[in-house]
């Protein structure tokens, strides 16, 4: 096996990992808010310890990686949301409110950071197959969501207890971790002193270009949409639609389904129709999909949105990480700009949505982020390649 074919898989796994934690925690959420005793607001406020934790990381992540390269810091990041899994099962099922937020926090901030390095990373390989590869990694994240809601499923059809479900999930992710990091790449994204020295003087600040912008709007957007999912799911299924918490959950699954399903094939429609084209579409659908998920008074067409919406936020996220990466010059302080804006939209979006979800309903809370998925359909073109050939040649699947 190549050194970056063997790289490329470990990085496959280390992208399921939090993709599997957080959808154990979402399938649960149900059971975890009465366990609290917590109202929608009041969950929003919880919630906004995941998100708290995730700016943090973020924040910290870009400085981090350029001092110590990628690998360092994914590993701490991924044991961040490792020892997450216990804290927040144990606080649940002592009633301690505040054990979970602080559970929540330790998940957004290794999550946070470890994704930023991550997402380093695995533009690094897309420079150096010349292949795409980031649709494939968040299909991974979106392949371990699924595994984790149907576990998640299971568990909550079988009333297993919460802190055993997500201490069994923890130990299953650190196994994972011991064998995966062994070959990642340990200098990816660090900055040595002589390139700190050459670029000191002529090193333009990224936000001041407006493309890139415009794809951190578009990253925000994306985002929004799939966090909104992650966080508020099941219990707008529960709450809005009147499902069982089982079921709530299955829906989740779902969605987790949809996404996985339209990052793994999104490459092959890319080589076809082209970026912009493609990821205008999934937004489209993705906004269809919410439209029915808030409109709609059917459970099943309600559910039939949840599809929809999963399978049109599933490329925007990487599709638009991808375009921020596109540059000559400091493709790693670009991405992780774009996803650090992007992630904006996790720390704001749960205790708004919580707050208005309190004073209105849940499902007229998501016409928030629908607004702002809307607008992203304008924003899509920013995503196209300077060079169209090399958009063509370099959008295969590898």
């Amino acid at each position: 096996m190549s050194s970056v074919h063997a790289r490329r898989l470990s990085l496959f796994a280390l992208f399921a990992l939090p993709g599997l934690t957080i959808s154990s925690w979402v399938t649960r959420t149900p059971a975890i808010r009465d366990a609290l005793g917590a109202s929608t607001a009041e969950m929003g406020l919880i919630l906004l310890g995941l998100s708290a934790g995730s700016m943090l990381g973020i924040l910290l992540s870009g400085p981090a990686v350029s001092r110590f390269g990628g690998k360092p810091v994914m590993i701490t990041g991924t044991i961040g949301v490792i020892l997450s899994m216990p804290t927040i099962g144990l606080g649940s099922a002592a009633s301690a409110t505040g054990m979970v937020v602080v559970g929540l926090f330790i998940f957004g901030l290794g999550m946070g950071g470890g994704e930023i390095a991550m997402n380093i990373e695995g533009a690094d390989i897309e420079n150096v197959i010349h292949k795409p590869v980031l649709p494939h990694l968040h299909g991974s994240f979106s392949l371990g969501t699924l595994v984790g809601a149907s576990v998640g499923i299971l568990f909550t059809a079988l009333a297993v207890p919460v802190e055993l479900h997500l201490m069994v999930v923890g130990a299953l992710a650190l196994g994972v971790l011991v064998v995966a990091v062994a070959h990642i790449a340990p200098h990816t994204g660090r900055t040595t002193r002589n390139e700190q020295n050459l670029t000191a003087t002529p090193r333009t600040a990224v936000w001041k270009d407006p493309r890139l912008v415009l794809i951190a709007a578009l990253v925000l957007a994306m985002a929004l949409a799939e966090g909104t999912a992650s966080d508020w799911l099941p219990l707008v299924m529960v709450d809005g639609h009147g499902l069982s918490a089982t079921l709530g959950s299955t829906v989740y699954a779902a969605f987790a389904a949809a996404m996985t399903v339209g990052r793994f094939v999104g490459g092959s429609a890319v080589a076809r129709w082209g970026r912009a084209p493609v990821l205008r579409i999934g937004i489209i659908s993705a906004a269809m999909g919410m439209a029915l998920v808030i409109f709609a008074d059917s459970q099943v067409i309600a559910a039939l949105g949840v599809v929809l919406w999963g399978l049109g936020a599933s490329l925007g996220f990487p599709l638009a990480l991808s375009a921020a990466g596109e540059h000559e010059r400091d493709p790693a302080r670009r991405v992780a700009f774009a996803a650090t804006v992007g992630y904006v939209a996790l720390l704001v979006g749960p205790p708004v949505i919580g707050f208005l979800g309190e004073h209105a309903s849940l499902r007229a809370a998501l016409i928030a982020p629908l607004i702002l998925v809307i607008g992203a359909v304008f924003l899509a073109p920013v995503v196209k390649t300077a060079n169209s050939r090399r958009e063509a040649s370099t959008s295969r699947l590898p």
